[in-house]
């Protein structure tokens, strides 16, 4: 029997609790990142991600864990030790849910249908066999620089929550990644418990059937009715939320992209500049938040034909000056536009 998450048909790009990018502000600062440094790409103030009710986008965190990449380094085994600090409450309501669930393999069928509520960029597939379950990440539309620390941190929080669960450690049979292998194994087997596999064509663990049915010690079948009820209710919300996102995005980019007054997307949407700018707050961005992801994306794709240069990209973007545009781009990606076209970058 094979299960997918309830997100893969869209992906990861839906509201999420702020949560998430708190836990990496603090681990970052523990480093000697400060937090204004890591949440300026988000527009986000430290009050905002702690207060619980902060509803952000994906691409907001998406910035936080590209300045995370950058500050400390793309080095294996980073996405590890962060993911490693996510607990059950780390999830809010839909931890509590998979707390109070009766086994395993309950709490993997809700996590499944309520994925919109956790914070993983990589989709899951779940196969349950008759003697193993094989749980496999889908990094498809993960942003290539970010998928290494991506993958690492979303299955590491996946175990170790999984472990949290249970009154036991559940051992990994078999645990396989895409990347190449790294310099130090070290990581991964205090993670995991075992030395994994690379070069593999896929993201996936494996381990014994038996511990689906393992009864969970805080189970409790009114509290979790209670918890999916109002995931339920979340989720519906969220949801209905994401449209008006992605519609003004698509405007942005058919419109010419960069230099499209607010007026004109509003016109195209056939609102009024005052209900756009109130339904995008109710989706927890803005305009000016939604029009920087699309220059960024802009960005990139025409820097990456080589045909253009800073200046010309930077007109094409809006831009009244290319200092302006230059500022922006390593605010996005922690480089200049010389440095990222730059010959043998990554």
């Amino acid at each position: 029997m094979v299960e997918h998450a309830a997100a893969s048909v869209r992906e990861w790009d839906f509201p999420r609790s702020a949560a998430s990018v708190l836990l990496m502000t603090r681990f970052a600062a523990e480093h000697g990142v400060g937090h204004e440094d890591m949440l300026r790409g988000a527009a986000l103030t430290l009050a905002e991600a702690e207060d619980p009710d902060t509803q952000i986008d994906a691409h907001q965190e998406l910035a936080v864990v590209r300045h995370l990449v950058t500050c400390l380094g793309d080095q294996p085994g980073l996405g590890l030790r962060v993911g490693a600090r996510y607990q059950v409450t780390t999830f809010g309501i839909f931890g509590f849910a998979c707390v109070s669930s009766p086994t395993l393999r309950d709490v993997i069928s809700f996590a499944l249908r309520y994925w919109d509520l956790s914070f993983a960029f990589g989709i899951p597939e779940v196969e349950i066999g008759d003697f193993e379950i094989k749980i496999q990440l889908h990094d498809d539309a993960v942003p290539g620089q970010l998928r290494r620390f991506l993958v690492e941190r979303d299955l590491a929080a996946m175990y170790t929550i999984m472990n949290d669960l249970l009154p036991m450690r559940v051992p990994i049979r078999r645990l396989e990644f895409a990347f190449d292998s790294p310099a130090s194994m070290d990581d991964y087997e205090e993670v995991f418990g075992v030395t994994p596999d690379f070069g593999c064509p896929a993201h996936a663990s494996t381990f014994d059937v038996a511990y689906l049915d393992k009864p969970l010690p805080q189970a409790n079948a009114q509290t979790v009715a209670m918890c999916e009820a109002q995931c339920r209710e979340m989720v519906a919300r969220r949801r209905a939320r994401t449209g008006i996102s992605h519609e003004v995005r698509e405007r942005l980019i058919n419109l010419g992209g960069a230099d499209t007054g607010m007026d004109a997307v509003a016109a195209e949407l056939n609102v009024s500049t005052r209900t756009l700018r109130r339904k995008l707050s109710e989706a927890g961005t803005s305009y000016r938040m939604l029009l920087d992801e699309v220059r960024e994306a802009l960005a990139e794709e025409m820097l990456a034909t080589g045909a253009l240069s800073v200046s010309d990209v930077a007109v094409r973007l809006g831009y009244a000056e290319a200092t302006s545009f230059i500022h922006a781009f390593k605010r996005w990606k922690g480089v200049t536009p010389a440095a990222y076209t730059r010959p043998g970058r990554g």
